[in-house]
């Protein structure tokens, strides 16, 4: 084996290594498993095998993936604590945990928050900021993500269908949507009212609605409103993001949420005209505490 290294700039690093594929935990720990109320098995990433200058596979490695079936088999409450800067592939384990936490990268505190969202202290709040495809062939980059044959350049070919504008054009269903997240309690939405039915292009509209807290403890819910275009004259999303709220309730509390819009949240840009526009017709107003899920519904018309 030769190893050639010339330093150009910057810090550099080089690692490699061998082995028969031994087992990272013993089978005494997994079968320990089987005798717990629950099981907590930490899988991921560090800044060795992920980092912002590289790409990392897309997939857990198989001994990992092995590791939850075989913990999962053996307990039922198993917890999954997926620590990494994105999405992984979870088709083959994600069934085997019966519950996942996506913990991102962990400050100091980390092991602290996670212990007490697992032991029920906290009542999770958080919502994904980005869509989580199933798979790699999914994603709305996947054919324009590497440079084709000797190009220097990058084409980013799926304009303004990205992320879940992209799973509304394609039907393709994610594995979770942009702004999921579960919560130990539930919360219904109801009452949907707008401030007009008929605005000019210029003015404001407030959507205004309720969130109650059905559930038996305090929690946060994070509502989404989006918008959507009935008629578009040019290719336009199927629904946009347009504002949202964050409210805490108490359990049996409803709270009235108010999301106001602006004259650009009917805008867009026009890319013959090199100018933002807005054309006149239908929008609907669409409130839902994720992408996916939308609850409440209700029309106005834009008028010149």
């Amino acid at each position: 084996m030769r190893l050639e290294y010339l330093h150009a700039d910057g810090p550099a690093a080089l690692s490699f290594g061998w082995g028969k594929g031994e087992r990272r935990v013993s089978p005494a720990s997994i079968g320990f498993a089987a005798k717990t109320d629950a099981a907590v098995v930490v899988v991921g990433f560090n800044p060795s095998t992920e980092a912002e200058g590289s790409d990392r596979p897309f997939a857990l490695t198989p001994e990992e993936e092995r590791l939850i079936g075989e913990v999962g088999r053996l307990n039922p409450h198993t917890i999954v604590v997926l620590n990494a800067g994105g999405n992984v592939s979870m088709a083959n384990w994600v069934d085997s945990a019966a519950a996942l936490l996506h913990s991102w990268y962990l400050g100091q505190e980390g092991g602290t928050a996670l212990a007490e969202i697992i032991f029920g202290d906290v009542n999770p709040s958080g919502k994904l900021p980005v869509s989580f495809e199933k798979r790699w062939e999914d994603s709305s980059s996947y054919r324009s993500y590497y440079p084709q044959g000797n190009e220097k350049r990058v084409a980013y070919a799926e304009g303004v269908f990205i992320g879940y504008r992209h799973f509304d054009k394609s039907q393709i269903s994610p594995m979770f949507p942009f702004g999921f997240g579960l919560s130990y309690t539930q919360f219904v939405y109801r009452n949907l009212k707008l401030s007009s039915a008929r605005i000019h292009g210029g003015e404001n509209l407030r959507a205004r609605f309720e969130i109650a807290n059905t559930g038996k403890c305090a929690g946060a819910e994070a509502a989404q409103l989006y918008l959507r275009e009935v008629k578009p004259r040019e290719a336009r999303p199927l629904k946009e993001l347009k504002g949202f709220a964050k409210v805490f309730l108490e359990p049996g509390q409803t709270k009235a949420v108010e999301i106001e819009l602006g004259p650009d949240a009917v805008s867009y840009y026009h890319p013959k005209q090199n100018a933002w526009q807005a054309d006149p017709g239908t929008f609907e107003v669409l409130i839902g505490s994720s992408s996916k899920d939308i609850l409440l519904t209700q029309s106005f018309l834009l008028e010149r």
